[in-house]
């Protein structure tokens, strides 16, 4: 499958995200999995990359020209695309992607995630989408849109679109657990890149 991981490019973090990153680069290197990522060379998605790489798996790297700027962009990728803008990046990363993985990260994250589970909720797509968060980072999003369920601005089967996992051995296990890839129509891979 080609798997898209969405995660954090921040250099503050403690060191335990960037292992983890890393420890899923092997994962998917290890199962015979492409990544599809931001692109950068910095932080969790850096360590993801090259951690792929190393185990032999294929990487496709997707960043806009003005991250190209302000980030190392990950020249070393199989297939990098340089886009002209945020939005872009992510309609190619969505087309791309067979299952979305969403490793701690930041604001730039939770944008990714929320874009995909909402598609997912509304039945644009059933492409697996999971959370690996060993440390309980989201727990206050996953209480917050509980409570947006408690007062009616979400469907009940908001929680059903997404798994929350806490290890690697259990992401990948329900980012497998279809074991059909989908892959995008030519048309909708010319619309995705301009």
């Amino acid at each position: 499958m080609n798997i898209c991981v969405f995660c954090a490019s921040s250099m503050r973090i403690d060191q335990k995200y960037i292992e983890l990153a890393r420890q899923v680069g092997i994962q998917l290197a290890k199962r015979g999995h492409t990544l599809v990522s931001g692109g950068a060379t910095v932080s969790c998605m850096g360590a993801v990359t090259s951690a792929t790489r190393a185990g032999g798996g294929r990487t496709v790297g997707v960043i806009p020209q003005v991250l190209v700027d302000i980030e190392v962009a990950d020249e070393d990728s199989d297939e990098l695309i340089v886009t002209n803008d945020m939005r872009e990046r992510k309609g190619v990363m969505d087309v791309r992607s067979d299952a979305f993985l969403v490793l701690p990260g930041g604001i730039g994250t939770l944008e990714e995630l929320f874009e995909i589970w909402t598609a997912r909720v509304l039945g644009i797509h059933d492409r697996p989408l999971v959370i690996l968060d060993p440390w309980g980072l989201y727990e206050p999003l996953r209480a917050l849109v509980g409570g947006m369920y408690d007062q009616g601005f979400t469907r009940a089967d908001v929680f059903d679109a997404i798994s929350w996992t806490t290890t690697v051995e259990e992401a990948f296990a329900h980012l497998e657990a279809r074991s059909q890839p989908v892959r995008p129509s030519v048309a909708e891979l010319g619309e995705a890149t301009g």
